[in-house]
């Protein structure tokens, strides 16, 4: 019988340089994914009060429930924070995931996109990437490739396309939740 799977997240910058890295995260068994996520091969993540650790040694734990959403091939990855006042989406455009031994990684491009609860959305961190760009000298083929999924992902936003399905994202944190929610954090079993 399948069952969750414990999977750290790390982001890193284009350098090799680690960014950040997400130590606590369930990942749902391919077998209970929704068709269309199957389909895509989605790497489907939750987290609750997971520690996260910043490049400069900083630790905190996430206040909001989180699944995380990675396409292999795709140049983003979306985060839908489950907050009180409904679901809010905080988008990174980054390299493709990478998995390899439960832990996936990920290079952040620094451009995000923010889908507030009410649908408006935002492209942030603008002059974050155009100063990466510069110092860590992008090749081309980087810069398309952020360009490329910048558009596929505000075009899936858009169209309200996967993983921007409200009922997916619930019903995979109820579901996890059920199983896990009233656990002590750590306690949690793989």
């Amino acid at each position: 019988m399948a069952n969750y799977q414990h999977c750290m997240i790390k982001s890193f910058k284009h350098d090799g340089r680690l960014h950040r890295t997400w130590q606590r995260n369930w990942r749902i068994p391919d077998e209970w994914l929704a068709p269309r996520h199957r389909e895509e091969e989605m790497i489907v993540l939750i987290n609750r009060q997971t520690p996260i650790l910043e490049s400069d040694g900083k630790l905190w734990v996430s206040k909001v429930p989180a699944v995380s959403f990675f396409i292999p091939g795709q140049w983003f990855n979306v985060v839908a924070l489950l907050e009180q006042t409904g679901i809010r989406y905080y988008c990174n455009v980054a390299s493709p995931p990478y998995v390899h031994d439960n832990v996936l990684t990920y290079i952040d491009y620094d451009l995000d996109v923010i889908r507030t609860a009410d649908g408006m959305r935002h492209v942030v961190d603008q002059d974050e990437y155009d100063l990466h760009r510069i110092a860590y000298h992008y090749p081309k083929m980087v810069e398309d490739k952020v360009q490329q999924g910048l558009s596929a992902l505000l075009s899936r936003m858009d169209r309200g396309q996967e993983p921007f399905e409200e009922k997916h994202i619930r019903s995979y944190y109820d579901s996890w939740y059920e199983q896990f929610g009233n656990c002590d954090s750590e306690s949690e079993s793989e």
